[in-house]
């Protein structure tokens, strides 16, 4: 299967909150997981949006950063993140993002089930 980059389904939304609209794409549609999971988006954040502090539960989520800088939340932990970062929120904790920069902010951004069983 392949799917074109202007088939992609694209949407702007607030996140948990966070000042600001993301503007994403999604890489695969959630039906096609196979069960293992249920985002897997790239994320444009422009100055000053925010992903807001959300809860992992069931789940876990990754982002990569592909360029621009922030702060990622950290369950309380602040730290600076830029280009080629990974910020990995386990399953029962929290995290948020926000662009600090003065460019757009891109990330990949992949949740996947925690299946302890």
């Amino acid at each position: 299967m392949i799917r074109k980059a202007q088939d992609r389904v694209q949407f702007t939304k607030e996140m948990f909150g966070g000042p600001g609209s993301i503007e994403a794409a999604q890489i695969l549609n959630p039906g096609e997981f196979c069960d293992k999971g249920r985002l897997f988006n790239h994320i444009v954040l422009k100055p000053g949006v925010t992903i807001g502090r959300h809860r992992h539960v069931n789940d876990f989520e990754t982002y990569y950063i592909l360029c621009g800088t922030g702060v990622y939340n950290d369950n309380g932990t602040e730290v600076q993140v830029g280009p080629g970062d990974v910020a990995v929120c386990p399953e029962g904790e929290e995290h948020a993002l926000t662009n600090t920069g003065t460019e757009n902010m891109e990330i990949i951004a992949l949740i996947l089930f925690d299946k302890k069983d």
